[in-house]
């Protein structure tokens, strides 16, 4: 560590060592399998292997040791047999009797003193089911022939409605009418630690420490589950190996079956999901088909857009309705457009359920808008970035739902950006090149997008997220905040805003363990609120008590510029000092849950990302030779963590787009392993170009404003368009994997591309 980092304030904007660097990078740091419990067992969960149908029975092997084996069914939980969420609509586990809705759905659980008797034990027990028909695409739940939500099989429907009232005549009327279908697949989170928890009982208290994104989520669910009052359930977040959604609600079912067990068996238990059992079980990306009718005038300018939007929510709602609900909060685009009417739709199907995943919705309805406008260049013979500058979104301007963008609208600039970035050489491609072989053909995509920061509409008034920084006997300053570093940097970046706002060394700022008994709600992990909403209550903690601690160097006769001597002064006299802040709105935002008018987020990111691809003709695999992303960040608190979150996400984001497959047959994950459920790798990845564009949000610490999940929403789009400039065929689909390709060259002829 430097020792300008040891004795100064740390930078904003600048590139400091990361607080939990060092144990990450030498092993010393703690994640939850390698957490030590006295006597702790293994649980292990027994899964349905049928898509849907009514669970009969469930018995024991009679020539099978238990002596040492806990089972806990759904006749043991003494609370809701609910895993809590937006509706109770999902048991922790099956009784019998009950309905089984997905494959993988739990229905018993077992514990024992080692993995290996865990799994033997799952062996020895026998389920009876009545299989039922089942409902496994999304034409199956939209025909309702079998209903498995409601008649319909609708988990949530939402509209957006501006100026639509005779829409289909306003797009008759329009010169140019774009209209397409497109679709995206399920996407696995993969995160590098697999989902884990390890649960034990201390008397009438509950204590569960996991890997996971939202302690308070798993607490209200743990609370509810067992029927506990709130002060004797303890959650508590381990070092996480990344989450990107997937440890947002799921830890909420594994805590609660690890808590189960403990209870049962009066001892420790850990629950660690293997590799296999983690793909085949947990949420992933929704799989969506996005209809998308474009309306435009023989110049070019955008009139109307009709937009349909379905998502396979799988077998329960989770968090469906608000990935819903970012998903046609995007849908129209950053772009100006009159009319327009969107539709959306999350449909229940008998897979395991589909939840959070970087981006929320909004790749899903990015990839269709952009697509749409790369035909419409296409149509009018309008250069791409031309054709975007011509109806994007600029200050003083209106979304779809009436919002008026008055801060940080970086629109402009990100695309002035970019095209500036093209009159560079592009790095050298042969390298990338060696898999291929002639002929080879190249192309161009681009992409441009916005996403909104924080939670949707009134979610932060609801919430109201806290966050408390303490004064240490020692001089030290203890920030209390239950937002969770999950590998992004939240450590690092509150320890910036806080020594910054307090002028004391980073050395002088410690961060609570993020644990239920000893931090507020600060509101979950998510939506890109974490620096933007949870730092800036950091930083209006540390002004605050910054303040108080000037007061008493005053009255004290003490050196005002040593806050750390004063803090110590202050504790060591007078007693405890700490400031709480409360989330507080900008003024001026305000939102319709009923009518989806109004403001929806308080600002939005802008991103545009370029990208060139070479495609054999024989093989058709795909490289990418070139990558450019310009994101609009606000303010980059810690340079290279911004980058490397935008790098992240623009990899992951190309993984999507071309080789992250995750087939379904009859609700059953087919490739459950990394060796067949391929991301990208090291040798996959392009040489990235990352740009960051600086747009102060008013309400941001220090201007900065939610950077996660952006990245992950234009790239699909843009390798599309570049796959589509060069083959001169329709690229409607992701992942564009070369047997798609193969067959898009079959159905398409391909064309020739305009100049």
């Amino acid at each position: 560590m430097s020792k300008d980092h040891e004795d100064a304030p740390m930078t904003i904007g600048g590139s400091p060592d990361r607080v939990d660097g060092v144990p990450k990078v030498t092993g010393t740091a703690l994640y939850v399998d390698d957490l030590e419990a006295p006597g702790a067992w293994h649980g292990a969960t027994l899964r349905s292997d049928v898509p849907r149908g009514r669970f009969v029975s469930l018995t024991r092997a009679a020539d099978f040791d238990w002596s040492d084996v806990v089972v806990v069914t759904a006749d043991d939980i003494a609370g809701q047999n609910v895993v809590a969420l937006i509706e109770d609509d999902q048991p922790s586990l099956v009784p019998v009797g009950g309905m089984i809705c997905h494959r993988e759905e739990a229905l018993a659980l077992v514990a024992a003193p080692t993995r290996a008797a865990a799994r033997a034990a799952l062996a020895h027990l026998t389920v009876v089911v009545d299989a039922l028909p089942a409902v496994t695409t999304l034409d199956a739940a939209l025909r309702a022939d079998v209903a498995v939500h409601n008649d319909d099989n609708v988990l949530k429907r939402l509209e957006i409605h501006r100026n639509d009232d005779d829409i289909d005549e306003i797009l008759a009327r329009c010169a140019h009418v774009i209209e397409g279908t497109y679709e995206t697949g399920a996407q696995e989170q993969m995160y590098i630690e697999p989902q884990g928890i390890l649960a034990e009982w201390r008397g009438e208290t509950c204590r569960v420490t996991g890997s996971l994104q939202c302690p308070y989520y798993v607490h209200k669910a743990l609370v509810m589950l067992l029927g506990l009052p709130d002060d004797q359930v303890v959650v508590t977040q381990a070092v996480t190996g990344g989450g990107f959604g997937g440890k947002e609600e799921y830890p909420s079912m594994i805590a609660g079956h690890a808590a189960l067990l403990a209870r049962a068996a009066g001892r420790p238990i850990k629950l660690i999901y293997d590799r296999a059992e983690d793909i085949a079980a947990t949420t992933k990306r929704h799989p969506a088909r996005v209809h998308h009718r474009l309306g435009l005038d023989a110049d070019g300018q955008l009139v109307a857009a009709d937009i349909d939007v379905l998502l396979d929510g799988g077998a329960y709602v989770t968090l469906s309705p608000v990935v819903l609900s970012r998903a046609i909060l995007h849908a129209a685009g950053p772009y100006r457009i009159p009319h327009v009417r969107i539709v959306g739709r999350a449909l229940a199907t008998n897979t395991p359920p589909h939840g959070a995943f970087r981006g929320f919705g909004a790749p899903q309805t990015t990839f269709a808008y952009e697509r749409q406008m790369q035909k419409a260049s296409r149509a009018l013979g309008i250069d791409a970035f031309e054709l975007r500058r011509k109806n994007l979104l600029r200050s003083g301007d209106s979304t779809a739902t009436g919002q008026v963008l008055t801060d940080s609208v970086g629109s402009d600039a990100v695309l002035d950006t970019l095209s500036a970035a093209l009159e560079r050489a592009a790095p050298p491609a042969a390298a990338r090149l060696g898999s291929l072989h002639s002929p080879v053909r190249r192309g161009r995509g681009l992409a441009f997008c916005f996403h909104g920061s924080g939670f949707t509409g009134s979610g932060e008034q609801r919430l109201a997220g806290r966050v408390t920084v303490a004064c240490l006997p020692s001089g030290d300053f203890e920030i209390r905040s239950s937002s969770t570093d999950i590998g992004q940097g939240m450590l690092t970046i509150f320890s910036q805003i806080a020594s910054q706002a307090l002028g004391v060394p980073a050395a002088r700022i410690v961060l609570s363990e993020p644990s239920t008994e000893r931090v507020p709600d600060s509101g979950p992990t998510v939506a890109s609120r974490t620096c933007m909403i949870v730092g800036r209550l950091v930083e209006r903690a540390c002004l605050a008590l910054a303040e108080q601690l000037r007061a008493h160097a005053a009255a004290n006769r003490l050196d005002a510029t040593d806050l750390a001597t004063v803090a110590a002064h202050r504790v060591a006299h007078a007693g405890p000092l700490a400031e709480t802040c409360e989330h507080e709105s900008p003024p001026g935002v305000e939102w319709s849950d009923e009518t989806y008018t109004g403001a929806a987020y308080p600002v939005f990111g802008w991103a545009a990302c370029l990208v060139d691809v070479a495609v054999d003709e024989d093989t058709r695999e795909v490289v990418v030779e070139r990558c450019i992303h310009a994101v609009d960040v606000g303010r980059a608190i810690h340079r290279r963590i911004v980058e490397g979150q935008i790098e992240g996400g623009t990899l992951q984001a190309l993984g999507w787009a071309l080789w992250e497959a995750v087939p379904y047959d009859d609700g059953r994950v087919l490739n459950p392993s990394m060796t067949d459920c391929i991301i990208p790798t090291s040798a996959d990845a392009p040489e990235l170009e990352t740009l960051l564009v600086e747009m102060p949000f008013a309400h941001g610490p220090h201007g900065a404003k939610g950077v996660g999940e952006i990245p992950m929403d234009g790239p699909a789009a843009a390798v599309a368009g570049a796959i589509e400039d060069a083959l001169g065929v329709a690229c409607d689909v992701v992942p564009l994997l070369p047997e798609v390709l193969d067959v898009l060259l079959v159905d398409q002829p391909p064309q020739e591309t305009l100049a």
